[in-house]
């Protein structure tokens, strides 16, 4: 069973930067993508970015493209989102997924789902 978990969300002013980690418990993750999504209050959830988890090879969603960078470490354990430049419009709880299957940009397509951590920006 994954169970994933998030961590580094905060509040931070507009213009800082954070950095999120997701993990499941250490252990190596098993997944073609690990991705992060987004959920602002009464929007839906979208996506910020995913990672092909064997190349590493990272895609974004066209409007955080320049200011967030995914990551993983090379021991496949650990899912990261460093956010630069933020803005209060980034102002959402974060989620780290696994892939299962579909569209890689569709939150249906993933399995298992962090519990998510609060990112708030202050302008």
């Amino acid at each position: 069973q994954v169970h994933l978990v998030e961590s580094g969300g905060g509040l931070v002013q507009a213009g800082g930067s954070l950095r999120l980690s997701c993990a499941d418990s250490g252990r190596s993750l098993d997944s073609a993508f690990m991705a992060w999504f987004r959920q602002a209050s009464g929007k839906v959830r979208e996506l910020v970015a995913t990672i092909d988890w064997n190349l590493g090879r990272p895609y974004y969603a066209e409007f955080m493209k320049d200011r967030f960078t995914i990551s993983r470490d090379n021991a496949k354990t650990t899912v990261y989102l460093q956010m630069n430049s933020l803005k209060p419009e980034d102002t959402a709880v974060y989620y780290c997924a696994q892939y299962n299957s579909g569209p890689i940009g569709v939150p249906g397509s993933y399995g298992y789902w962090g519990q998510g951590t609060q990112v708030t920006v202050s302008s």
